[in-house]
């Protein structure tokens, strides 16, 4: 299989051409590195696109998420990805990421703290700064909308009490689901978290506007302060 690879793609056999591959077997049936490829289209003289695709994969250890969290310029640094190419596959990932996210609001209504998860890995995770998030909800615990509150770098971000509650006050919100990411992926509170989650309950209580939860995003797993007993 290596030897085929140093070939060019258009000697291959018809079945093994990434493009031939997904027109006759459908996309689930190509690797990850064959739908790069695609996208790639064309490689370099010493490299087909499917062995320049795996070769950017093996730089992430063969991880979308650490993938997606490069940026076009990032991209670019591989030898024979250009502007053209790097926007592409930026473009293809943050697709995947926005339908995964209109599957999960489809459902809607946040039942427990795997739904809010869901829904708040959409905007939070795959990140290299941390951002804060607050998911409005009706009193049928139905998603009104998901607010960014704000945005900081790899260390924190500031958050305003008074932005979160404006928000949802304007919105006519019956309670709200806070969350923010670690670009660490580590999801342990710090104890910076545990005073703005003790304070922004306070204030949730005061206005008759509950805080839920409390979800600390990581790449694929997350912190419940419910769940942990912490925000009753």
């Amino acid at each position: 299989m290596s030897e085929t690879f140093r070939t060019p793609i258009h000697s291959w056999l018809e079945d093994d051409r990434p493009r031939e591959k997904l027109t006759r077997k459908g996309p689930s049936a190509l690797s990850d590195a064959e739908l790069i490829a695609i996208l790639i289209n064309i490689g370099t003289k010493e490299l087909s696109a499917v062995d320049l695709a795996q070769e950017i994969l093996n730089k992430v250890n063969g991880s979308l998420i650490e993938l997606s969290r490069l940026s076009v310029k990032e991209l670019m640094r591989f030898k024979g990805i250009g502007d053209a190419k790097a926007i592409t596959i930026a473009a293809a990932l943050e697709l995947g990421k926005r339908r995964r996210s209109s599957e999960i609001l489809d459902r809607k209504t946040i039942k427990s703290s795997q739904d809010a998860f869901e829904i708040l890995q959409q905007n939070l995770a795959d990140l290299n700064e941390e951002k804060f998030c607050v998911i409005l909800l009706n009193r049928a615990n139905r998603v009104l909308s998901v607010e960014m509150v704000s945005t900081g770098g790899f260390a924190g971000t500031v958050v305003d009490p008074k932005k979160i509650f404006k928000i949802a006050l304007d919105a006519k919100a019956s309670s709200i689901i806070l969350g923010h990411n670690h670009p660490s992926g580590m999801v342990k509170p710090s104890e910076a978290d545990n005073k703005l989650t003790r304070k922004l309950k306070e204030a949730g209580t005061f206005l008759d506007l509950p805080v839920l939860d409390h979800i600390i995003v990581g790449d694929e797993n997350f912190f419940s302060y419910a769940d942990e007993g912490l925000i009753g």
